[in-house]
């Protein structure tokens, strides 16, 4: 069996973008990819982010917000970052093969009713799904 390709998706928080494309990657194509997700700042995942992968029928709810110096050092085949801020202040990985920036709206800055908001997760989640195949 070929060994799985790391990609390492990549955001401010990594409370929702990053983390719904580490939970539809591995939903997706687990079995290529070994996944990862990080933020230049960690806080939590956002339960809307929670709420909007499960009616996909994929759990990310015990997804953790990880640091990126967590993964500093490790070998990447594709970085991906979700967001230009991260873009912008994250760390050069010397090792990674491919990297890709996808520019992609901030769901958490939604406003409105919780529905609304919601909407705007679904909306985001889809999005991803629809980058995803680039990679697969």
């Amino acid at each position: 069996m070929a060994q799985k390709q790391r990609v390492i998706f990549i955001c401010t928080h990594n409370s929702a973008r990053s983390q719904m494309a580490e939970g539809l990657l591995r939903h997706l194509a687990g079995d290529r990819y070994e996944v990862f997700s990080a933020g230049t700042q960690s806080t939590r995942v956002n339960p809307l982010a929670i709420k909007a992968m499960a009616e996909k029928g994929i759990d990310i709810s015990q997804h953790t917000s990880d640091h990126i110096d967590k993964y500093m050092g490790m070998q990447f085949d594709y970085v991906i970052t979700v967001c230009d801020n991260a873009k912008e202040t994250c760390p050069y990985f010397p090792t990674n093969k491919t990297q890709w920036h996808w520019s992609i709206e901030d769901p958490s800055a939604a406003t409105g009713t919780e529905e609304k908001r919601l909407a705007k997760f679904r909306e985001i989640r889809d999005q991803i799904e629809k980058r995803l195949q680039v990679l697969l």
